[in-house]
């Protein structure tokens, strides 16, 4: 950079003499002393360039800080249950998997899902589309009161958001990519924190509080033999996720943190599913997360909790990268926002829990109250009578 500078320095007094050269001889002389000047810069500049670039590759793979409170470990094994919500539902019969209940139903086909998608493949019937679509509609519905505004967001991106928020490049092969280098989203935080790039926000907006839906993809490379059947893990799903953009303020951070697990929560508790809550290690955070808590809806058979929603702050990791910032009255200085996330809902993976823990003896399943008013009537998954 000093000897680019150099360069361009001496180039700016030669061309201050060229314009004051008294005759056209000195001129031309003049002209012809630049080129060698000029093509040194090209050298500099085009050097210059390349470190620049070698530097940036760098800088994005390096982590942020944990916060103090987030415990050490490897791995999601060393997580810590933080607080539980809710009976675990407890049966008279022998409770069944959520495969083999909508199969019974018939309102679901993998068989035919991977004949016309591939590996985790699936198709949902009947009612149990109903009660997905009764699933957006009232965490939508929720998030809303709560005051989120509601966004609808593209998933197929280009490849700078997903840098600017942390996917790329680590998380490569977990990403669908298209011909023509575009990727596929994993997650609605993508779009809506890239929504706002190179922008400087107004202070009196801030905390931005959005819930956004998506379709989502995602290869699951790292997941072979991992729940192979089913709808916990699959290619292709859909996700209402809160974004939220605050003042650069760790106490602000900190309590919008615990706001927006405390939405996901209410969500679940109003749905009546049994749950808890870890706070995640130092060795399962992602590569910009200062801390994240999993919350984990409760499975019956597998006798264990399963991810549903996870929360996460970031202080300025994201917008630094996205170059999102606010004019500070006090100093009048711009300043990063800080970027929050957590999902309110996704599915098809919550609709597990729902089926398991609401499943009855007779093969039906009861819908929670909440959602009843938008399942046109339905009141149960059950077979239907011809």
């Amino acid at each position: 950079m000093a000897a680019l500078e150099s360069r361009r320095a001496e180039q700016n007094q030669a061309s201050d003499k060229i314009a004051k050269a008294a005759t056209p001889e000195e001129r031309q002389a003049l002209i012809a002393s630049m080129k060698s000047v000029k093509e040194s810069m090209e050298k500099d500049d085009a050097a210059f360039k390349e470190v620049m670039h070698e530097w940036q590759m760098l800088m994005v793979t390096v982590p942020n800080i944990p916060d103090m409170s987030v415990p050490e470990g490897a791995s999601d094994a060393d997580n810590k249950e933080v607080r539980t919500w809710g009976e675990k539902p407890t049966f008279s019969f022998s409770p069944k998997n959520h495969i083999e209940i909508l199969e019974n139903l018939g309102m679901i086909d993998l068989e035919r899902g991977t004949k016309v998608a591939g590996f985790r493949g699936y198709f949902l019937k009947g009612d149990v589309v109903l009660l997905m679509f009764a699933v957006w509609q009232f965490a939508l519905a929720e998030m809303v009161n709560k005051g989120f505004t509601p966004m609808s967001v593209p998933s197929l991106l280009k490849k700078t958001p997903f840098i600017g928020t942390g996917y790329l490049p680590q998380g490569e092969e977990d990403l669908y990519r298209t011909q023509d280098n575009d990727y596929l989203a994993g997650t609605a935080e993508v779009a809506t924190m890239s929504y706002f790039t190179d922008e400087t926000l107004d202070i009196k907006e801030l905390p931005m509080k959005m819930v956004s839906f998506s379709p989502c993809f995602r290869r699951e490379a790292g997941s072979h033999g991992k729940d192979t059947k089913g709808l916990i893990r699959v290619h292709e799903f859909e996700k209402i996720e809160q974004v939220v953009l605050c003042e650069a303020s760790h106490e602000e951070s900190v309590k919008l943190h615990e706001e927006i697990a405390a939405n996901a929560e209410s969500l679940l508790q109003k749905l009546g599913l049994a749950y808890h809550v870890v706070v995640n290690c130092g060795g399962d955070l992602g590569l910009g997360q200062v801390k994240k808590y999993d919350i984990e809806t409760w499975v019956p058979s597998e006798n264990t909790y399963r991810e549903t929603h996870s929360a996460s702050y970031f202080h300025d990791f994201q917008t630094r990268r996205l170059n999102i910032r606010y004019r500070d009255p006090v100093d009048d200085k711009l300043k990063f926002a800080h970027s929050l996330n957590n999902t309110a809902i996704a599915t098809p993976r919550i609709l597990v829990p729902i089926i398991e823990q609401f499943q009855q003896e007779d093969g039906s399943v009861v819908i929670p109250e909440v959602l009843r008013p938008y399942m046109n009537g339905v009141t149960k998954l059950e077979k239907k009578v011809k």
